[in-house]
């Protein structure tokens, strides 16, 4: 089947854009401006046209696009002109995974990172929204069996089509609602439905949500953090950070990463993979988890500095990260620690600006950098206001120089930062400002 993608660009569009081909089908895509992703793609030998026309369209037997794609896209119009069907990446999944046992992850947060633990721990084929480092790809393909781990997503509503096999639920706090309508009650029951739909379902017990629910389904298997998950430890290992904890009655695990977060993701995943796996083998298996980019990615590293760069873009995100930069900056013996923080979309910075305040309470020093619009218009953020009880400075950029930061300013070098631990928050480009690539 020949298949195009519109957005192909995107990480969850261009995760089953791989899948497709690395199951055989004939594969092209375009998005609006040449990223790293759509390099990778062409290297695969992925046809794929920058920007977006018509002229894409040819004899294509299916055309999927984007959530963010428009009636209006011309490629779009072309391929319903010729009577090629088009599908939202959301009803594709239908057809896509429709034939596989899925172990389906959800969450506001942590959603890659317990994916890509699961996929560390159990085989098949795998579609996560970041790239695994154990094996340097969002996707990963296997011919030998039907499993499939899927990183779903609810900011379209589209991981209710996602055939879950087991329905993993890390946490269900209110994120993307204006594709709700900001209708609570739509939210949580789209959650619910994505729980139903599952035969086998694994939920955190203590999410606010969620905890309504356990007499709901009281066949699902229960995460209670606070009394399930204890001893925990963190330990830097070749000078990698990871995270020990006992689990249950199940014994000890190690983890990658740091923090009590991580330890949930990793628990979620264990007992996802419990229900087939023998408790030996996950153990062992999840050493081959080594994180995933742009997550606590350490992206540099010297005796007197680390550069760190990390995807969060909500509070809640942040927060949890930030703990664990205090605790890696503790064990590193630093004593300075440096936040770089882009924010990513006017709507959510202003839906959630007080809760950003309080974000990174523990910076010996905080940078602001322009607001990633991410399509949006702009609005206007006293941000030299709202965090003015930080060390701050509001930055145009940054660049990377070896194992230094350097602040920039309507065109002038501001300073540059060469000690201690300097981490990076956000989804936009700041990605590609902190590793020297932008």
């Amino acid at each position: 089947m020949k298949i195009h993608f519109i957005g192909i660009g995107g990480i969850g569009i261009s995760g089953l854009a791989q899948y497709m081909h690395y199951k055989g089908h004939e594969i092209s895509g375009s998005d609006i401006k040449d990223t790293v992703i759509t390099k990778k793609l062409r290297e695969m030998g992925i046809k794929v046209s920058v920007p977006h026309s018509a002229d894409a369209i040819d004899d294509q037997d299916l055309v999927i696009h984007s959530a963010i794609i428009r009636p209006d896209n011309p490629e779009v119009i072309a391929a319903k002109e010729k009577g090629i069907e088009v599908l939202a990446r959301r009803e594709a999944l239908l057809k896509i995974l429709n034939d596989k046992k899925v172990y389906s992850v959800a969450g506001a947060h942590g959603k890659s990172t317990t994916t890509a633990i699961l996929t560390s721990i159990m085989e098949g084929s795998a579609i996560i929204g970041a790239e695994s480092k154990a094996f340097g790809s969002n996707v990963r393909y296997d011919a030998t069996n039907d499993l499939m781990i899927f990183e779903a997503d609810e900011s379209d509503g589209s991981f209710i089509n996602s055939n879950p096999y087991c329905s993993i639920v890390i946490n269900a706090e209110p994120e993307h609602m204006e594709y709700y309508d900001y209708n609570y009650d739509r939210f949580y029951d789209s959650y619910k439905r994505f729980i139903q739909l599952a035969p086998h379902k694994v939920l955190n017990g203590e999410d606010p949500f969620l905890s309504t629910l356990k007499d709901e389904f009281s066949d699902a298997t229960w995460l209670y953090p606070t009394t399930d998950i204890t001893n925990i430890e963190f330990v830097l290992i070749n000078d990698e950070p990871h995270t020990s904890f006992t689990l249950k009655d199940l014994g000890n695990f190690d983890v990658w990463g740091f923090g009590k977060h991580i330890a949930i993701d990793a628990s979620l995943a264990i007992l996802a993979a419990h229900e087939s796996m023998d408790i030996e083998e996950i153990r062992k298996n999840l050493l081959n988890f080594k994180g995933i980019k742009k997550r606590f990615d350490i992206v540099g590293k010297e005796n007197n500095s680390v550069i760190i760069d990390d995807y969060g873009h909500h509070p809640t995100e942040i927060k949890a990260t930030f703990q664990s930069v205090k605790e890696y900056a503790q064990l590193k013996g630093f004593n300075k620690i440096t936040a770089i923080w882009q924010p990513h979309k006017y709507s959510r910075t202003i839906d959630n600006l007080e809760e950003f305040i309080k974000c990174f309470e523990g910076a010996q020093e905080l940078i602001i950098l322009p607001v990633w619009a991410a399509g949006e218009t702009p609005r206007d953020i006293d941000f030299a206001e709202k965090f003015k009880q930080y060390n701050l400075t509001l930055a145009d950029k940054i660049q990377r120089a070896n194992n230094q930061i350097t602040l920039l300013k309507d065109q002038q070098e501001l300073r540059t930062l060469d000690n201690g631990l300097i981490i990076g928050f956000g989804a936009g480009d700041i990605t590609y400002q902190i590793r020297g690539i932008a």
